[in-house]
């Protein structure tokens, strides 16, 4: 039996948050005023109002740090704990620079002349440099002290590898914290941009739970029509604002494709993620 002592030594352990950024992980720089620790009641405040972005991907805490060099440059830097991977993940690409490459730092990142961002595991990590010139160099030394130390896997979801690469536009599969497609009952999953029309994926859990999704969303399209020889239960429908939509579920997960191009047929693209679901 272990004892008592080291009983709650480890439960220490399991509670500490992730440890906060470190300047003196690259020499040159230093830290400037104290470090910074947010909670969901506090981040508010340090975000100008702007943190419902961080909450919709379940945000739990921040820890942060200013550095400096001695030419005068700074770097401030933030790690955030999001719910868990996936939706780290998730949010680095909803923030990420559409104009620029992606890399793999973590399980996706990118260096910029002024900000630096990158997701692994559960944490989503940014540093935004100033004065306005290229830090690209400094950002780089700092993403790969800070992807070290960071906790967690750099792998992409699962849900990624659901998407058929036939016809899909790149860079376009993302996941959406709440309401995909605009619709309540789709509480959260992942969508991919076709030439066809938009597909998705919203994974429920249990097949049970699958079942009454499909139902209430079924419910809520006037005229659906069953489809047959897709997944365990399909239908068709057409709506004023997704346009004809398709949708299906196998076993735990409910997809589909909606806002399918005119004259576009979906069959194709429906039955190519249906074969790729788990």
């Amino acid at each position: 039996m272990m004892p008592l002592l080291a009983v709650l030594f480890a439960a220490q352990a399991v509670a500490a948050p992730f440890p906060a950024p470190d300047c003196s992980a690259v020499p040159g720089w230093t830290q400037q005023g104290p470090q910074r620790t947010y909670d969901s009641e506090t981040l508010f405040d340090y975000m100008d109002g702007n943190s419902e972005g961080y909450f919709a991907y379940g945000f739990t805490l921040m820890r942060g740090v200013t550095c400096v060099s001695a030419a005068g440059d700074q770097l401030v830097i933030d790690v955030s704990e999001m719910a868990d991977a996936d939706r780290a993940w998730g949010f680095f690409v909803t923030n990420r620079d559409q104009r620029s490459p992606v890399e793999r730092i973590g399980s996706a990142g990118q260096v910029l002349p002024r900000r630096a961002t990158f997701a692994k595991g559960r944490h989503y990590a940014e540093i935004a440099a100033s004065p306005d010139k290229d830090h690209r160099a400094a950002l780089r030394a700092f993403v790969d002290a800070l992807e070290a130390s960071v906790p967690g896997e750099g792998r992409v979801p699962d849900a990624v590898a659901w998407f058929p690469e036939e016809g899909q536009v790149p860079d376009s599969i993302r996941l959406v914290p709440e309401s995909v497609l605009g619709l309540r009952m789709l509480k959260s999953g992942f969508m991919a941009q076709y030439a066809v029309g938009r597909a998705f994926v919203v994974p429920e859990g249990t097949a049970e739970l699958a079942t009454a999704a499909l139902a209430t969303l079924r419910a809520r399209f006037a005229g659906a029509e069953p489809v047959s020889g897709l997944g365990e239960e399909a239908f068709s429908a057409q709506d004023p604002y997704l346009g004809r939509v398709v949708v299906f579920r196998k076993g735990a997960h409910v997809a589909g494709v909606a806002n399918v191009a005119a004259g576009a047929d979906p069959s194709a693209l429906a039955k190519a993620l249906l074969g790729r679901l788990p």
